[in-house]
């Protein structure tokens, strides 16, 4: 009882922390993108959008050796095998060096010469392009390297760390914004090359933070065959559900820029953006929650995590209806203050990623206890069977005539299905009850949202189009969800969990004060 106490203590502080780095990058994050949407103009926006999307198509290789990483790295610090766990983190800078080089050169082969060919870029701004191509393909090599000194920081729960370095990589950014300004070069060139800096910069940071603080990255050479092995497995299957994903989300841009034009791409860009701060300041819970999944099967205690499972599904999906709400009805006013000019098909793009992202992120935590196991051949060949469809799909409807936004409803049609898929594959894995996700998950955010979705209605049918209906509008959801949440959407327990750890981890305890 003791360690899930200590255990709980820790998400809720880590959990705090993230927030507090969140509300930062959130603030500069939004004042950001609408300068930089403004300096670089809609074509520009889109076009950097649709060339950075096609490199990030190769990150399918970097999320699934991140995850098999991740789950190693924290699968040995839950048993506390150092000795394994060096070599775990030896070998992940070996991997990821390899990686690094092999992308590269798949990039300038197969890469420049897509760019070039196929894709529907005006003539204009080809040759800016091509440079914003080559400064992002080394962003990603560099973020790439970057990968066992991030997730060691993660499975040791250093979230301070996490938080401090983020906030400084988002400052930068702002500065960024600045820089466009008085730069005399190409803007567009001038911001890709701006990013890979800083990239640069928070590699060094990190890599010298985890040499101080940990002891397993002290590097060695090593080459641990049955490990590598072991490794290799995990991630090989993890890159079909990574590669699924990707697919369905960078390779449906590159098929909007096929089918329609940049300016589609700028509006998916936009609803990114949007959809992106909601995602992270879910996933800030999440990250704090996922170290303690996979550290409970380790130690075998299940009861314990089974309800975080629960507890990540629910506080996931509960945690984007606070954004969901008001964005179904105030989108065009809130882009209209945020960007002032924004592409017009952005706000229907952005109220159909959000929904299929809550369907997305009600999977994550089973996700993840289906990669605590080690397990996961044949989770991903059911999930990825499944997924892979998205990207077809929406080829063919784009074929057919149907327009941009219908690749939105495609993945939120499947992803619902993944997502209950998801429950009774680590039924198998791990035991979980599948009847425990739809009393303690499934009924409940139902019913909030149908709760939630009530006085804002009613409120927007009655009131004018004005400013005030959008700022009454945005606060009746949010204090709709509020009040939901309490009275339906928890039990008990986690109620007086939640209100614990609030009168116990307020910001001055945290910094130490």
């Amino acid at each position: 009882m003791s360690d899930s106490l200590s255990n709980n203590k820790r998400i809720a502080k880590n959990t705090l922390l993230l927030y507090i780095r969140l509300f930062v990058t959130m603030i500069i994050g939004l004042f950001t993108s609408r300068i930089v949407l403004q300096t670089l103009g809609i074509e520009d926006y889109g076009v950097y959008n649709v060339v950075a999307g096609f490199v990030a198509m190769f990150s399918l290789f970097t999320s699934s050796l991140s995850a098999a990483i991740s789950r190693f790295l924290t699968y040995n610090l839950g048993v506390g095998d150092k000795n394994t766990l060096a070599k775990v983190f030896s070998s992940s800078i070996n991997i990821m060096i390899f990686a690094a080089i092999i992308f590269v050169i798949v990039g300038e082969l197969v890469g420049v010469w897509f760019l070039n060919s196929n894709m529907n870029i005006p003539d204009s701004r080809m040759h800016a392009a091509n440079w914003v191509f080559q400064l992002t393909l080394l962003t990603f090599a560099t973020n790439l390297v970057n990968v066992p000194n991030n997730s060691t920081i993660i499975a040791h729960e250093r979230m301070d760390f996490f938080a401090y370095v983020s906030i400084f990589e988002v400052v930068m950014k702002l500065v960024i914004v600045y820089m466009l300004y008085v730069s005399p070069f190409d803007k567009l060139i001038t911001y890709a090359f701006l990013y890979w800096v800083i990239a640069i910069i928070v590699f060094l940071i990190y890599s010298f933070y985890c040499r101080k603080k940990f002891e397993e990255c002290l590097y060695q050479r090593v080459l641990d065959k049955s490990l590598l092995k072991e490794m290799s497995g995990f991630a090989g299957w993890n890159l079909l559900g990574s590669g699924t994903y990707i697919f369905n989300t960078q390779g449906v841009n590159m098929l909007t820029n096929i089918f329609f034009n940049v300016t589609s791409n700028a509006a998916r860009g936009v609803a990114n953006t949007v959809e992106g701060i909601a995602k992270h300041f879910v996933q800030n819970f999440t990250t704090a929650i996922n170290p303690q999944i996979t550290k409970s099967y380790a130690e075998g205690n299940f009861s314990y995590m089974y309800s975080l499972i629960c507890r990540g599904a629910k506080f996931s999906y509960i945690l984007m209806l606070f954004f969901f709400v008001p964005f179904m009805f105030e989108t065009e006013t809130i882009m209209r203050l945020w960007l002032g000019v924004y592409p017009p098909e952005a706000p229907i793009f952005l109220r159909l990623s959000m929904i299929g992202t809550m369907f997305d992120l009600l999977g994550n935590s089973a996700a993840n206890a289906a990669w605590a196991t080690g397990d996961v051949k044949r989770y991903y060949l059911i999930i990825g069977g499944l997924a892979i469809l998205v990207f077809p799909i929406t080829w063919a409807i784009f074929a057919l005539g149907f327009p941009a936004y219908s690749a939105y409803i495609v993945f939120a049609v499947i992803y619902a299905i993944i997502m209950i898929v998801k429950v009774f594959i680590i039924k198998g894995l791990v035991g979980f009850p599948p009847y425990l996700f739809w009393n303690s998950v499934i009924i409940p955010i139902v019913l909030t949202t149908l709760l939630s979705f009530i006085i804002p209605s009613l409120l927007f049918a009655l009131m004018e189009d004005t400013i005030v209906r959008t700022i009454i509008v945005t606060v009746a959801s949010v204090l709709s969800v509020a009040v939901s949440t309490y009275y339906v959407g928890l039990t008990t327990q986690e109620k007086d969990f939640a209100f614990a750890q609030i009168r116990k981890f307020v910001p001055l305890k945290i910094l130490g004060k």
